[in-house]
């Protein structure tokens, strides 16, 4: 008796999986908030030369046709491999045989913290970002398998809900229209259209983390768990995402009542429970510029309301400080010391 997913794969018929990669692209560019970002007209897509880009470039070429858009491909060369330039020209050439108006090639300088895959990803993003300009839309090329894989790290590192509900399908200027598409259709995809994708040793090199969740622990759930894990998690994540969208806004309406100047008022946080209170404390001090939140910074300044006993001032990362002071909680700066030569 054949597997499930070999049943799946001899009913398909042809260009199916060309089919509901549009169908994807098309769902999405339909949303309601979409609007604003395509009264420019222009669209782009995130282009690395692997199957998942590519589908997605024809797919957006088609339905940009029809909607009379103009569909660009943008291909970052991260130049962290030899013959990078020459992979970038050649994914640049096939988008625009897929049907792309455009294709530019974006080289960029990937340094600073983090590691190179992340130090990789701020460079992609960044340059993707500057060359679309404002009020643009930009399509990344994740797939339900991505989500998957997102999700499961998020869990390993015990990041929380926010992190748990993976990537948006809509976070301009990002669009994902593929995370309810899994990776072995946007493969079959590329089949369908006679196209041979560029496969990226980095996707199969075990020091990065996400390469052996993708080949060894995914894998090995779907094995124990009885096949349909990275569609349970997409699922999850997608759940999650709802009720964090509904937290949000409560926290939204908490936080207005307890504005008070550029502090916030202990009153109005007190009778509030610890989860919207902790999305209130998060908002205000990220809009202050304090970046590198982990959970048990915002446990601590929480502390100074649902757990007051008269404790010191809470220090969190950039030499920021909370305080509670006359039932306000107040944000200082520290200025450095400097020592005596």
């Amino acid at each position: 008796m054949a597997a499930p997913g070999a049943v799946e794969r001899l009913s398909r018929r042809p260009l199916d999986a060309v089919l509901e990669v549009r169908r994807a692209v098309r769902t999405l560019l339909a949303d309601s908030a979409c609007a604003a970002p395509l009264r420019s007209g222009r669209v782009y897509v995130a282009v690395s030369g692997g199957a998942d880009s590519l589908a997605l470039a024809e797919a957006a070429a088609h339905v940009g046709r029809r909607r009379d858009l103009t569909v660009g491909a943008l291909v970052v060369d991260h130049g962290l491999q030899p013959g990078s330039a020459e992979v970038a020209a050649r994914a640049a050439e096939r988008a625009r045989n897929l049907g792309v108006a455009t294709a530019t090639v974006l080289p960029v300088a990937v340094a600073g913290p983090g590691g190179p895959e992340a130090a990789a990803r701020r460079a992609r993003y960044a340059a993707l970002r500057d060359h679309a300009g404002p009020g643009s839309l930009v399509l990344l090329g994740h797939t339900r398998d991505d989500q998957a894989e997102t999700v499961l790290l998020g869990l390993g590192r015990g990041s929380g809900s926010r992190s748990l509900a993976g990537m948006r399908p809509l976070d301009p200027p990002w669009a994902r229209p593929l995370l309810d598409v899994p990776r072995s259709v946007t493969s079959a995809a590329c089949v369908e259209l006679g196209v041979s994708p560029w496969d990226d040793p980095h996707n199969a090199d075990p020091r990065f983390r996400r390469v052996r969740v993708r080949h060894e622990v995914l894998p090995l759930l779907e094995d124990v768990l009885a096949g349909g894990v990275s569609a349970a998690l997409a699922r999850t994540a997608r759940q999650l995402r709802e009720d964090c969208d509904a937290l949000d806004a409560v926290a939204a309406d908490v936080a207005r009542r307890a504005e008070a100047g550029r502090d916030l008022s202990v009153a109005a946080l007190a009778g509030v429970p610890p989860a919207v209170r902790r999305r209130v404390l998060r908002t205000w001090l990220l809009g202050a510029g304090v970046g590198d939140l982990s959970d048990a910074h915002l446990r601590s300044v929480d502390a100074l309301v649902g757990r007051w006993r008269g404790q010191g001032g809470v220090f969190l990362p950039g030499g920021a400080e909370v305080s509670r002071a006359h039932d306000k909680l107040t944000l200082n700066r520290r200025q450095p010391t400097t020592r005596g030569s």
